[in-house]
């Protein structure tokens, strides 16, 4: 099928090709197109027409399968899989949208037999997944890692409006099929029950662990990970994660860092299952959350006090109505806005190597604190206490993203080491409020010149709240209310993304 062929010679040879052959209409069996395959793309070439040759680009090819045709008389059938960006009638951008193309093998007659046609397909299938990697600047990709024994996908039929195991039917199993990534489906009946399993799972059996669902399960795979005896080795197993929930804030940042156009709903599930296919296995931060109670969480959201864990958690009754949920209850607090009495104090990320660090260990060895003193005791000399006690809110941010629409830390990215610390101070007003929250659609909301807004980037926190009683969130999450305290530990954790 390599050899120089009237085809071939009519159409050109193409620069840097690897392979070249003769396919026909799967459905006519008619002799239609010429393929060419190079390191970078696919060019189809219509051999019947004189319409011009088609470039597909390898980069959005999720994958490529051989297979025996349906009758004897097919013979084999090569399938390439593709997810290109294209526009779409009422999208504010582009859009992965799946376009599969089928081939069928033109043998000659001495190579008429089955099972060569079927050995010449998967030949090319397997060079068309050779040469379909994306470029990279950092990480390793997913495929370099993985080994035959596939990937665990966790499933919360609950999470969002109760649509996580109709994603994963209509969407999730199909692309993990065509990238030729085998996978075991384990479906979450209670709450806590994903953190109990990979806390006594054989980590050995899997290649990732892949979360379809809200961010509530990913805190609670994170930290039953980080539970094991063996956790230095277990918070290294690559975690993916898919658009399940409502909130899918983490999805959503994974999207932004590819710098494509914001997208949501079934379109950031398509751009996600697309990215954990083919993406890069590259640093996640983990941030130790320390709890009055001397409990210690491992985060990779957000912390967050004050009108936007009020919302978080209001608008869990209204969970039927999906993402709607944060608008209806960002509604309800605007109408009776609190204010919040605390402190809070920080460690600028400038300072991080300041010689006043505090050399403090939790009672556990598992990612030692060592900027942050005892809650008992005063933060270091060379931390920055904030003197307005009167706040609206404070959010600790760690990724991009707080909901899959709302852009809080356009600079954020999933190894910065960084808190992206955003404050509100007492005496905004409620269309004010407002305001800053619809410009973090856009992530503007720096822009807007608010007096009230702060926004530092720290290597270590510490909140103690004065007002009671109140709501504390970590990840979405619900946790202990009281003083808390973080710091970034940067790089503990591996995720699948661009």
């Amino acid at each position: 099928m390599d050899e120089p062929d009237a085809a071939r010679q009519r159409n050109g040879p193409a620069a840097g090709a690897r392979m070249h052959g003769l396919f026909t209409d799967t459905d006519t069996g008619r002799l239609t197109v010429a393929l060419t395959l190079s390191d970078s793309c696919l060019t189809i070439q219509r051999i019947s027409c004189a319409s011009p040759p088609e470039h597909l680009d390898l980069r959005d090819c999720l994958g490529s399968r051989a297979h025996r045709g349906e009758s004897e008389d097919q013979g084999a059938q090569l399938c390439v899989y593709f997810y290109a960006y294209r526009r779409r009638w009422m999208a504010s951008g582009p859009v992965r949208q799946r376009d599969e193309r089928r081939f069928r093998l033109a043998l000659g007659t001495e190579e008429s037999d089955e099972d060569a046609s079927l050995r010449e397909a998967e030949r090319w299938a397997r060079a068309i997944n050779t040469a379909r990697r994306p470029e990279h600047t950092h990480g390793v990709f997913f495929s370099e890692v993985r080994r035959p024994c596939g990937v665990m996908v966790l499933v919360n039929p609950q999470s969002g409006r109760g649509q996580a195991m109709a994603l994963y039917n209509g969407h999730v199993q199909r692309m993990l099929t065509e990238a030729d990534i085998p996978h075991t489906l384990f479906i979450t009946e209670r709450q806590n029950h994903a953190r109990d399993l990979v806390r006594s799972a054989d980590l050995t059996q899997w290649d990732a662990l892949v979360i379809l669902s809200g961010d509530g399960l990913l805190f609670e795979v994170v930290n039953g990970l980080m539970e094991r005896q063996d956790w230095e080795k277990a918070i290294q197993t690559p975690l993916g994660i898919l658009p399940g929930g409502s909130g899918n804030a983490l999805a959503a940042s994974v999207h932004h860092y590819t710098r494509a156009s914001p997208v949501w709903g079934e379109d950031l599930l398509t751009s996600c299952g697309f990215l954990l296919c083919k993406g890069v296995v590259s640093k996640l931060d983990l941030i130790s959350i320390s709890l009055s109670s001397g409990a210690r969480l491992f985060s990779f959201l957000s912390l967050a006090w004050g009108f936007v864990a009020d919302v978080d958690i209001e608008s869990e009754q209204f969970r039927q109505i999906g993402a709607l949920r944060f608008i209806l209850g960002t509604l309800l607090r605007l109408a009776s806005l609190r204010i919040y009495q605390g402190k809070l104090a920080f460690l600028p990320a400038e300072n991080e190597c300041g010689s006043d660090s505090a050399s403090f260990s939790p009672a556990d060895s598992r990612l030692p604190d060592h900027l942050l003193a005892p809650l008992e005791q005063p933060v270091p000399r060379n931390w920055t206490l904030v003197e307005e006690q009167e706040f609206v809110l404070v959010l600790a941010m760690f990724q991009s993203h707080l909901s899959e629409d709302l852009l809080a830390a356009p600079d954020a990215r999933a190894d910065d080491g960084l808190i992206h610390l955003f404050y509100v101070t007492a005496g905004i007003s409620r269309v004010a409020l407002l305001q800053l929250f619809r410009a973090m659609q856009s992530g503007t909301h720096l822009d807007c010149g608010c007096a009230h807004l702060v926004y530092r980037r720290a290597r270590a926190l510490r909140l103690e709240p004065l007002s009671a009683p109140g709501v504390m969130t970590v990840d979405g999450e619900r946790v202990e209310y009281g003083p808390v305290q973080a710091q970034v530990h940067r790089g503990a954790a591996r995720l699948i993304s661009a």
